[in-house]
């Protein structure tokens, strides 16, 4: 270009560009850069004909060497299902006593049911399982229908009163706002309150009376100490574990108008090996029998 001149300090040609009396000079590019820029060019059109690189409407150009990653992620997870079958396949075979024997297939099995759990049940019970009001503490060895993994697998199996499985566990407390008074209803509250110290604020006349209110028309369920009945499902009134508040105030509002929580049965939906490792999992957390 007419405008470019030799800069009489290098003796370099201008690129003709000037900014505020600033020449820019040309000097050449560095060689070793421009041999690292072709290599790169030389290698993206090997890679692009080698492995998968243009996307298409429903699938991506194969490239000759064939090489998919997901081809090789296929192929991880295959051996890792192959390695599990041998202990799926046994768990499925076994009765959950017989899974409780064996350590290495208990340990598979609580790993198993402790991803289950996560996906299933953390909802309801929490994801540490310490649940909720309402919804029981699976760590502790307090149970409504009893501990043992026997009984366990049949109420996450089963569910507790879910009308579409006729094997469902079922129990039900009658709503004794039509059946007793209403002072009968402090009354026995305050009894029940006592038998876990839990009636600080209540009277002697009303524990007292409670009694015979309780001996009247609870101890058939709860037993006459109150210790429940998991045949029932009713639970032990004497302990500091309350699903719906421990307070006198609390049990007279569940004597009133008990509430009746729902659990789903899973025996269907999760298949029987499912159950069976959410069994040996909640079994497992401390406060199975």
């Amino acid at each position: 270009m007419s405008d470019k001149q030799i800069d009489e300090f290098s003796g370099v040609s201008t690129t003709g560009h000037e900014w505020d009396g600033i020449k820019e000079l040309d000097n050449p590019m560095p060689r070793w850069w421009l041999i690292v820029y072709y290599a790169t060019i030389v290698w993206a059109a090997v890679y692009v004909i080698a492995y998968p690189a243009w996307p298409l409407v429903r699938t991506a150009t194969t490239g000759l060497l064939g090489y998919s990653s997901r081809g090789d992620v296929k192929t991880e997870l295959d051996a890792a299902k192959a390695a599990k079958a041998d202990y799926i396949a046994a768990i499925g075979a076994k009765s959950v006593k017989e899974i409780l024997a064996d350590e290495k297939l208990r340990i598979f099995a609580a790993a198993a049911g402790a991803a289950a759990f996560k996906v299933n049940c953390v909802q309801c019970h929490g994801s540490g399982a310490q649940g909720s009001p309402g919804y029981p503490n699976l760590n502790d060895d307090d149970w409504l229908w009893g501990g043992s993994a026997e009984q366990i697998q049949q109420t996450i199996a089963h569910g507790i009163r879910y009308a579409e499985d006729p094997n469902t566990r079922v129990s039900e407390m009658p709503a004794f706002a039509d059946i007793l008074q209403p002072k009968q209803i402090t009354q026995v509250a305050s009894f029940v309150a006592s038998l876990s110290n839990k009636a600080e604020n209540a009277s002697d006349g009303d524990i007292a009376a409670g009694k015979d209110v309780f001996a009247q028309n609870c101890a058939s369920c709860h037993g006459d100490n109150g210790k429940g009945n998991r045949e029932l499902g009713a639970p032990n009134l004497t302990d500091a574990i309350w699903l719906y508040g421990s307070t006198p105030a609390a049990i007279a509002a569940q004597v009133r108008a008990p509430k009746h929580g729902v659990m789903p049965a899973w025996g269907v939906r999760l298949g029987d090996t499912t159950v069976k490792e959410l069994t040996v999992y909640v079994h497992s957390l401390g406060g199975g029998e």
